[in-house]
């Protein structure tokens, strides 16, 4: 059952279906074999400036932009949504869903949020982007280039030079909005997106303060393996050739392959990270048509650019704020703590939630800090 669960898995992954060889996997247990092919499936699987006024009919035609309320979470009563649009840097035009506080006065600090990195705007960005407007923040939840209502071609891509950039393109957006103070703006990064805002944060000093939660470095995982199982020049060469195999064929097919999504149906004897992931993307809980995880992942050849562009390599360098956060119980925490060894400086902070596992800083109101994110941007923006 456990052989024939793992093969399933590594059918549907795009990183390490023939990178991790059989001899390798009589040497790790079955829940790192599971996270190393669970993340191969998708979880591994400006600026024009336009206000929520000035979105153009093109715009909207292009995107094909939902506009009835399309959640995984409830809407509040205490903020205005409105559908934005803005374009990054390589002219790529990004969907987000703009978070206005109601009776709001004055210029208001903004905070853009994105992730995780298998997830939509419509899911847990979305629920803090609102959450955080509730407390009075002008927020800005938005899809990433290549994914869900944002434009980019091919769909479901990945870069880890262009998903910087995306952060930066909300930036641009927020800085030139009239509601907002340019000189107040953060960003939260969710999971994979955690890493990127990081990323993000060390090239753009406009960003004053940044979280990340539930990190995931990215880059790291995809060169090196799960808890860096696979760190060899062989393994990586190994996993090289799968994956230029794989480009080869998907010219050759003229569209990408899918790298698969969380799976519909799990065993009984799966690790428990696994069925976190399943109960989140899977479930009414936080399944969204458009999500990645929910459905066919990203594209199998995903893990190319991370493995050469190491993410975060000038995060010491940050001098603006910086906070962390994780689940003591998260299979991911080791991502948070080594990139929190990296910064410099009083104003950086590793927050550890206890009993929290990686998937319950998406969406469990009880276990998310909110009461220290709004600490935290209020004291740094």
């Amino acid at each position: 059952m456990r052989v024939l669960f793992l093969r399933r898995i590594f059918a549907l992954s795009f990183t390490r279906d023939n990178h991790l060889h059989y001899r390798k996997m009589k040497t790790i247990n079955l829940k790192t074999a599971a996270i190393a092919a669970l993340f191969g499936i998708g979880l591994l699987s400006g600026c024009v400036n336009r206000t929520a006024n000035q979105n153009t009919s093109d715009d909207m035609k292009t995107l094909n932009l939902t506009q009835a309320w399309d959640k995984t979470f409830p809407q509040s009563d205490k903020v205005n949504h409105s559908k934005v649009t803005f374009t990054n840097r390589y002219g790529i035009t990004l969907a987000a869903d703009m978070y206005v506080p109601k009776d709001a006065s004055g210029k208001l600090p903004a905070i853009a949020v994105c992730g995780p990195f298998g997830a939509v705007k419509e899911q847990a960005a979305g629920l803090y982007a609102q959450t955080m407007t509730e407390r009075g923040f002008l927020t800005l939840a938005f899809d990433p280039s290549y994914t869900g209502e944002s434009g980019g071609e091919p769909r479901y891509v990945v870069s880890p030079d262009i998903n910087t950039e995306d952060f930066s393109a909300a930036v641009d957006f927020l800085a030139t909005n009239d509601k907002v103070d340019p000189e107040q703006i953060g960003i939260i990064g969710i999971c994979g997106w955690g890493g990127l805002a990081i990323n993000a944060a060390a090239a753009d000093p406009r960003i004053k303060a940044t979280v990340a939660s539930t990190m995931y470095d990215m880059s790291r995982v995809s060169a090196n393996g799960y808890f860096d199982a696979d760190d060899s020049a062989e393994a990586r060469n190994a996993l090289r050739k799968t994956l230029a195999a794989q480009r080869t064929e998907d010219f050759r097919n003229g569209f990408p392959k899918p790298g698969g999504g969380v799976p519909d149906e799990l065993p009984a004897d799966a690790p428990q990270f696994f069925k976190d992931y399943h109960a989140y993307y899977k479930t009414p809980r936080g399944y969204h048509k458009r999500s990645l995880n929910s459905n066919q992942g990203r594209n199998a050849t995903e893990a190319i650019p991370f493995i050469n562009f190491p993410l975060m390599s000038r995060a010491d360098e940050i001098e603006n704020a910086v906070l962390i956060i994780h689940g003591e119980k998260a299979h991911s925490r080791y991502f948070g703590e080594d990139a929190f060894k990296k910064l410099k400086g009083d104003n950086k902070e590793l927050m550890i939630i206890p009993g929290a596992n990686h998937t319950d800083l998406y969406d469990n109101l009880t276990v998310i800090p909110f009461d220290k994110f709004e600490a935290f941007f209020k004291s740094n923006l």
